[in-house]
């Protein structure tokens, strides 16, 4: 747009100062772009009018189709100086629409399927979309479906059509397309006790949709960062089997760092790090951790295999792993800062809380003395030189004698 055109100041949404490409108005009377006031009232956290800060009565748009055709008439005008031409956009699905369709789908369990593949449709042709489903009560009604359980599909489909889903695996998709808020998301955790996690569980378990798995995966994500700390730590045994089995089957890097992702944040509980121990966490970690050449995925694996160290039964697998301590010892320096940070911290736990004779002189050998000592020399984080530090005090007397350590470093550490 050339700068000698000055747009009208009531072409402008009053949220982005940007031009109207779909006009609103809203309870108050002000006229917003449709997009920008829709996340402004969906969010789940606003509920007043931007410019007069009254509340709202309802959360009905109005759309402003004199004020829309005059900036469209004006854009046309003003074409030629590079004003970019505004098409007249699709309405939203009516409200009603969405009503009659869970309706049906709730009187007629037979037409399930055929009703969710149309609210997925509809969920996918704009955001506007997704977000009346959100506000028309489709949520609950599509997470009662993914509760259900239910594996079989009915015949409303052709028969040429594959793959089938199953109900809940339809419903998860409607619900992953739907990109539903975090309050939402929310309500419905904590509506469920727990039951949606397990639900998404269950779904994970299947291994015969590998699109419902991803979604499954997705959403499980974000379920868990709006669960309560009291939910988090209720986290069942199963779940954890099911997100190693993912690491080792490296489906995707996604996943893989969706699954990491998901590690970091549950095991920040004692609990559950000893429950992804038990599912072979420990195993899994090391064994990617052996050929992974990504950097940002060597961090997450290396945090998550710290977490797992914090708890003697992670500290006894790592040991027991022929390339445990070996992998970890490759990472310090080669990686990055966190890279090196997580492996010195991992090798700190081992040799105060874990250090049999055994260990301590693994440690020699595989050259993690050599790279403490290093360590203690270069550039690098204050907390990371002091847990190197105080390795090499822990067991100076044991790595005097060995020719493999810096004799002159492990002598000034000797008391």
């Amino acid at each position: 747009m050339g700068t000698e055109i000055e747009v009208p100041p009531f072409f402008l949404c009053p949220i982005s100062l940007q031009i109207m490409r779909d006009p609103v108005a809203i309870s108050t009377g002000i006229t917003y772009d449709r997009d920008n006031i829709e996340r402004w009232i969906f969010s789940g956290e606003k509920n007043s009018c931007p410019v007069t800060k009254l509340p709202l009565t309802d959360t009905d748009l109005t759309p402003n189709h004199t004020l829309r055709r005059l900036i469209q008439s004006w854009c046309t005008l003003n074409a030629s100086h590079g004003v970019e031409l505004i098409p007249t956009p699709k309405p939203p699905v009516d409200k009603s629409r969405i009503s009659r369709l869970i309706s049906q789908a709730s009187n007629s369990p037979h037409m399930q399927l055929t009703c969710l593949a149309e609210l997925r449709r509809i969920a996918s042709e704009s955001a506007s979309n997704r977000r009346i489903l959100e506000s028309s009560g489709a949520v609950d009604f599509i997470a009662a479906l993914v509760l259900s359980g239910s594996g079989s599909s009915s015949d409303c489909y052709e028969e040429e059509v594959e793959p089938k889903k199953s109900i809940d695996e339809e419903a998860l998709s409607v619900l992953y397309q739907l990109k539903i808020s975090e309050s939402n998301l929310k309500n419905v955790v904590t509506r469920e006790n727990g039951a949606f996690i397990e639900a998404l569980t269950r779904i994970l378990q299947r291994r015969n949709n590998y699109e419902s798995q991803a979604f499954a995966l997705d959403l499980m994500n974000s379920t868990l960062h709006v669960a309560d700390p009291p939910e988090l730590i209720s986290m069942k045994a199963e779940l954890f089997i099911e997100l190693v089995q993912i690491l080792g089957d490296q489906i995707s890097s996604k996943a893989t760092k969706t699954v990491l992702k998901m590690l970091i944040h549950l095991c920040s509980s004692g609990r559950n790090r000893v429950k992804a121990v038990e599912a072979g966490g420990v195993g899994a970690v090391i064994d990617l951790l052996l050929d992974c050449s990504d950097k940002r995925i060597c961090e997450m694996m290396l945090v998550v295999l710290d977490q797992l160290c914090g708890c003697a039964e992670g500290r006894a697998e790592l040991l027991k792993h022929g390339a445990g301590m070996a992998v970890v010892s490759k990472k310090i320096l080669r990686i990055s800062h966190l890279g090196s940070e997580m492996a010195v911290r991992i090798m700190h736990n081992v040799s105060k809380y874990s250090a049999t004779a055994i260990v301590v002189q693994e440690m020699v050998q595989l050259g993690v003395v050599a790279k403490l000592s290093l360590l203690l020399q270069i550039d690098c984080e204050v907390n990371t030189k002091e847990k190197a530090r105080k390795i090499i005090k822990m067991h100076a007397r044991a790595w005097s004698n060995s020719p493999c350590a810096p004799k002159y470093l492990v002598a000034s550490f000797q008391s």
